[in-house]
């Protein structure tokens, strides 16, 4: 597969795009960077599809308005997100942007974008330091804000009652993020902090660590295959018999599920959304997903979708504009209907939200990511009050 797509919906011509205003007949430009290779590559593919998705099932436009998408893959490095990043500021004109997962390409390519006026919408990423001091008027988070989604897994650790716990993450932008909302809402003990590597495969050495240590529970943050790689390896050391985990979603999606199994069988989890909701804009996605791609879709995927819909509802407001204070006025109203129910923007643009106790458990016969109730209700994050826009 090339590393370079271009998804064209509405009006076939690639015209250049002017700001504010939009060529007569031509689609707008959104450029997304995402990580399409490597352990994490699936996330950005279902960032990529599910967004696809929402655009064909709006007739090839988002908000009535021709989209032309751009993607391409920044394989998990900065410094490649960034290049491609000025590449579609200078030379292609894009000043719509989405589609990072890893908060450490976000620190790269944002900063071109905003510093160009260009507008920025994270279906995936959400890193600290853009949540607060650092935020801008043209970045909207339709996610999370990363310590949020690791805050509602502390709290839950609370409720099943952990006293002392190990916690583990990559250590990048992320994970730091992961472990700080973790603990920002944990009241037992932390008898372990351990940061891997984002690019570690054998975690033999941290699992003797927590084998040593004897906590009750195990909080990990650990992305994509990253993720995988540790649950099948705590798993086969024997650990989850004894040590169970209370994770937050990026630790336990659909894929993840299948690719580990049995070994999954227990394990608790937090999340903003999952497969079961019964709302119908859920229930319209995922069924739209399963017989668009022939796979269960993960929160990535429902992001992305998210992602698309919210971008919609903006220019279906501005007329397709993407003059930078038009679309921010329409931006935040969050006119569109979430599949995760319930959702609005905080003062610093990151989402305002419920979180959920998730579970993997059989349903008959199958093991299955099954919603047991809520965790926390309108809850934003730690770094709102911070943010002067």
């Amino acid at each position: 597969m090339n590393r370079r797509a271009f998804l064209t919906l509405g009006t076939a011509a690639a015209a250049g795009l002017s700001m504010p205003a939009i060529a007569q007949g031509a689609p707008l430009r959104i450029g997304m960077i995402t990580t399409l290779s490597g352990p994490g590559g699936y996330l950005g593919q279902d960032i990529r599809d599910a967004f696809q998705l929402a655009i064909e099932m709006d007739q090839g436009r988002l908000g009535g308005q021709a989209v032309q998408v751009v993607v391409e893959d920044d394989g998990l490095r900065p410094g490649q997100g960034k290049a491609i990043a000025e590449r579609y500021l200078r030379n292609e004109r894009i000043r719509l942007f989405t589609g990072v997962v890893f908060s450490n390409v976000l620190g790269a390519v944002a900063p071109d974008v905003l510093d160009a006026d260009g507008i920025y919408v994270s279906p995936n990423a959400g890193p600290s330091n853009f949540a607060g001091r650092e935020c801008h008027r043209n970045y909207y988070v339709v996610s999370w804000q990363n310590d949020s989604l690791h805050e509602s897994a502390g709290q839950l650790a609370n409720t099943l009652g952990y006293r002392r716990m190990s916690i583990l993450a990559p250590n990048y932008q992320a994970g730091r993020d992961a472990l700080t909302g973790f603990k920002r809402l944990y009241r037992g003990e932390v008898v372990q902090e351990i940061y891997t590597r984002l690019d570690q495969t054998d975690y033999a050495a941290e699992l003797a660590q927590i084998r040593s240590a004897r906590p009750d529970a195990v909080f990990q943050f650990h992305p994509g295959g990253l993720g995988i790689a540790f649950l099948r390896q705590y798993a086969q050391a024997g650990l989850l018999q004894t040590i169970p985990q209370c994770v937050a979603a990026p630790s336990l999606d659909s894929t993840t599920l299948a690719a580990v199994g049995d070994a999954a069988e227990g394990v608790n989890c937090t999340s903003h959304w999952n497969t079961d909701f019964d709302n119908a804009p859920s229930r319209r996605f995922v069924e739209a997903f399963r017989a668009r791609y022939n796979r269960v879709p993960t929160y990535y995927a429902q992001q992305g979708y998210d992602t698309a819909l919210a971008i919609g509802a903006a220019l279906r407001q501005t007329r397709g504009s993407i003059d930078p204070a038009a679309f921010r006025t329409a931006m935040l109203r969050a006119d569109f209907e979430s599949t995760r129910g319930r959702f609005r923007f905080g003062p610093n643009q990151h989402p305002v939200q419920d979180w959920f106790h998730i579970r993997a458990e059989r349903v008959g016969g199958n093991l299955a990511l099954v919603t047991k109730g809520r965790v926390l209700e309108n809850h934003g994050d730690a770094y709102a009050g911070q943010c002067r826009i």
